[in-house]
């Protein structure tokens, strides 16, 4: 035990306590939007798509047109110019000054002109027997001897499907005054995308396809669409969610069906950055039907935070819009090896960042999946069995005590209840690490698993405490 004076403390945790801060239990599953992957509300949030009502137009005052003035276009205009042909001069002398760029575009521009029409049917011949070697970018990016991209396609269409989730959920009606009427159900359709992982009807797909808390939870209803390339001409099956892991954001479905066509699954662990990647999914919905998209491995293991929790996904430049969500990103070989998951769209200023999408290694994913084939839950994951909310700067001086997580509830037998913490306590450390705030707090607790041993550091009054507590396995709660 170490001592950490606060006057006053105890009796400023109970006004605390009183007051109430903004409660969030610490072990339930991160909130999820509809079909997004991150808040949209922050520069560089990664998102899916949204269920949203169609924006009414506003009608604008009815005001005299501006003049226009010409001089500050022409102005403009030829700053651009200026700017345009500084950047040429600039690069013309960079690439003059490099041998290796030198000779590469002396070797490909050799020759050609505008205003000379045999030379440029000579330029197009030796583009198409540049093609015809295979060194086009797409090419040079896939391992030797593998799959074409039409090959690859071809391979792996069959084992696409798409996924249409129903939510249904309670609102507040609009009858008596106000809108004070009785709450009425309604739903909320969304798509996704999956991938057949067996012939007699597993799915694999996003837990945010099928689950989503602002519209009650786990999906009412899921049905899985067929590619026409299976040879079932887009038949729909009504599937059955076997299990679902939201932090993960896997999750598994069942259609009762026969012969279908697995996807083959690789290794991601044997990846390297600027590895070919083609994208299969269903943007938009199920107009748009197996749509594909080509592009490379950007990154590996990029520490991406969704929803509060973070994950360590491959980054490709493969174009994965709304809708992809659960489809495969797929290697030169045809094997799958990655879960599309999120992409990343912000603006910054006027500068807008395109071309960033993110999926699950499926190597991380196999043995989550095959616990919820097996369990229905993801097995070994820890749990300290509290409910919690940040204590900010603010709320710390308010009050006087310690910026951390302050406890707001234990669970009746959680290990946190086992090991002697209490009701108003504020966890400051975890294994003598200083934490703020929840995230970080869970951050480290999910690098344990069940049944191992952590000591949080708690401030309880006047004083901070070491108590050591052992980690339960957490279970699914009844939905």
């Amino acid at each position: 035990m170490f001592e950490h004076n606060h006057e006053n403390g105890k009796d400023n945790m109970n006004n605390a306590q009183n007051q109430g801060f903004n409660e969030t239990p610490l072990d339930q599953e991160p909130v999820y939007n509809s079909y997004s992957a991150m808040r949209n509300d922050e520069p560089g949030s990664y998102q899916q798509s949204y269920y949203s009502q169609p924006q009414q137009s506003i009608p604008g005052d009815s005001k005299p047109p501006k003049k226009r003035h010409i001089l500050p276009k022409v102005a403009a205009a030829v700053a651009g110019v200026m700017v345009v042909s500084f950047a040429s001069i600039q690069c013309y002398r960079f690439i003059d000054g490099n041998e290796t760029l030198r000779a590469f575009f002396a070797s490909t521009n050799s020759g050609v002109s505008l205003t000379d029409s045999s030379k440029a049917d000579s330029s197009s011949t030796a583009d198409s027997s540049l093609a015809d070697d295979g060194k086009n970018w797409m090419n040079l990016a896939a391992s030797t001897g593998t799959l074409s991209t039409t090959e690859v396609v071809d391979k792996v269409m069959p084992s696409v499907v798409g996924v249409a989730s129903t939510f249904s959920y309670q609102s507040s009606g609009f009858g008596g005054w106000f809108g004070a009427g009785q709450s009425q159900e309604q739903n909320v359709s969304g798509t996704g995308t999956g991938i057949i992982m067996s012939a007699d009807g597993y799915i694999i797909t996003n837990a945010h396809v099928i689950y989503e808390s602002d519209y009650g939870g786990k999906a009412s209803k899921v049905s899985v669409v067929l590619s026409s390339d299976s040879g079932y001409d887009q038949t729909e099956y009504e599937a059955t969610i076997v299990g679902y892991d939201v932090e993960a954001d896997l999750a598994v479905l069942k259609i009762d069906a026969k012969d279908l066509v697995p996807a083959e699954f690789g290794d991601s662990d044997k990846l390297k950055v600027g590895e070919l990647a083609i994208a299969i999914g269903n943007p938009l919905g199920f107009e748009l039907f197996g749509s594909v998209t080509c592009g490379i491995i950007s990154a590996l293991n990029r520490e991406v935070t969704i929803s509060e929790n973070t994950m360590n996904l491959i980054q490709t430049d493969a174009a994965i819009n709304s809708g992809n969500s659960g489809g495969p990103l797929i290697n030169s070989s045809g094997q799958v090896i990655g879960i599309n998951s999120a992409k990343l769209s912000s603006n910054y200023s006027n500068t807008t960042i395109e071309g960033l999408g993110f999926a699950i290694p499926i190597t991380e994913a196999k043995a989550i999946i095959n616990d919820l084939i097996n369990f229905g839950y993801v097995t070994g994951k820890p749990q300290i069995g509290i409910g919690a909310a940040d204590v900010s700067e603010t709320q710390s001086r308010m009050y006087n005590i310690p910026v951390g997580v302050y406890v707001s509830e234990i669970y009746e037998g959680g290990a946190a209840d086992q090991g002697g913490i209490k009701k108003g306590d504020v966890i400051i450390a975890v294994n003598g690490e200083t934490i703020k705030t929840y995230e970080e707090l869970n951050g480290i607790k999910n690098k344990f698993k069940a049944g191992d041993k952590i000591t949080l550091t708690v401030t309880r009054g006047d004083q901070d405490l070491d108590i050591e507590i052992v980690l339960q396995e957490k279970k699914p709660t009844a939905d």
